[in-house]
């Protein structure tokens, strides 16, 4: 496949963050949507992995390419790949690699800006992993970086590409919720989240979600998704964060949290409450969005809508649109039942579809240096133990 040239105008100044959308200009040289992208993996962890086999699933997208500085995850990805895929130990000679069109970055988050601008420069469409860089700096550089290029830039918060998450944003625009009151979201599980390690010298490589110095912990590995979540529906960004964590339970030398409870507070005054737990995993991941004619819950994949009030109603169709039934459960309320992709799949059909068709991602660099603004402002509330409000470029 040819690399289509792509013209991106923007109006975001490069200290800034903006929510206006970019605007796409026409396709320089364009081939039929039948060709066949190819795609280069960029980190062959966990994550690296199983974004290849959902690849895999996918028509007109090829992994010809992976690159990992562990030889055994490099292997790792190497053999997960649905056809044949060259090595690189040194994703600099990935990219230069003619035949690849896009990346992948699926690194630790410290490392996420730095590959991604690579990436850039070297022609390249990318897919960045969340949360899309670490630090002030890294977001300010790599959205330059995006408005300079010429290629298509998605981020990966996934569930911005769910049809099922996308049609409870308009439920809930409609007004199904009326005036929002707040949100409670938690991403609960009972473990260490160690990998285990061979060789002492592997401590950070494998284990880098345990230190401060590569990682934003619980925040930016988890949480990030549902406060992305919360200013997509809300169409704000937060004007404080406060929030609380320790090393409480698991003493085994990490720096990153092992519990967070973080309360951000939006212009509108609507709060959102995250909480992340690594020691008990009671009711897992979900969101509960409340508003004064009701609420909805979401977990990965489903959707409840629950009337204030919790009486039984006869609603027929609830949604108005996807035809969900009147069941009622108790603890849940009525389902919200549409026929949707899984989240990460469909976010690389997004990303295949965006390049092909010259369309600006629904998860782009806009969205995605807004959460990571969003993480950084957390985990200085967290780590400083005071009342962060929103930088004066936010």
């Amino acid at each position: 496949m040819k690399r289509r040239d792509f013209i991106i105008k923007s109006s975001l100044a490069t200290a800034a963050v903006s929510t206006s959308a970019l605007a796409f200009g026409n396709v320089l040289d364009f081939k039929n949507a039948n060709d066949t992208l190819n795609i280069g993996i960029i980190g062959t962890g966990d994550r690296g992995t199983g974004m290849i086999s959902n690849i895999n699933k996918i028509n007109n997208f090829n992994v010809i390419a992976c690159s990992d500085i562990l030889p055994f995850r490099l292997e790792n990805g190497l053999n997960r790949v649905k056809g044949k895929a060259k090595g690189y130990s040194d994703y600099r000679a990935l990219l230069d690699n003619k035949d690849i069109d896009a990346i992948l970055v699926s690194t630790p988050f410290n490392l996420h800006s730095q590959v991604a601008m690579d990436a850039l420069d070297a022609g390249k469409h990318v897919y960045c992993e969340k949360t899309m860089a670490k630090g002030y700096d890294g977001i300010h550089n790599l959205v330059k970086k995006v408005n300079q290029s010429h290629t298509i830039f998605q981020t990966g918060h996934q569930y911005h590409s769910s049809r099922l998450y996308t049609h409870v944003v308009e439920l809930i625009k409609s007004g199904k919720l009326g005036k929002i009151v707040a949100f409670d979201c938690q991403w609960n599980r009972h473990g260490n989240w160690r990998r285990p390690v061979s060789s002492p010298e592997l401590e950070r490589l494998i284990n880098w979600r345990m230190y401060r110095e590569y990682s934003g912990g619980l925040i930016a590995e988890l949480s990030s998704h549902q406060i992305d979540f919360a200013s997509w529906v809300l169409g704000e960004k937060p004007n404080q964060v406060m929030g609380t964590g320790g090393i409480d339970y698991y003493k085994d030398g990490r720096e990153t949290y092992d519990n967070i409870h973080l309360i951000y507070n939006y212009p509108s005054g609507v709060k959102a409450k995250f909480t992340c737990l690594t020691s008990n995993a009671k009711d897992g991941y979900q969101i509960k969005v409340m508003g004064d004619k009701g609420t909805i819950i979401l977990d990965y994949t489903k959707a409840w809508f629950y009337p204030e009030g919790g009486k039984k109603k006869e609603l027929g169709i609830v949604d108005g649109v996807s035809g969900a039934t009147s069941k009622f459960d108790k603890a849940l309320g009525y389902p919200i039942e549409l026929e949707h992709t899984e989240p990460s799949e469909q976010a690389l059909i997004d990303f295949r579809d965006s390049i092909i068709n010259n369309k600006k991602p629904i998860s782009d660099v806009v969205t995605g240096a807004n959460t990571a603004i969003c993480i950084q402002m957390g985990l200085d509330a967290m780590y400083h133990n005071t009342i962060v409000n929103s930088p004066a470029f936010y």
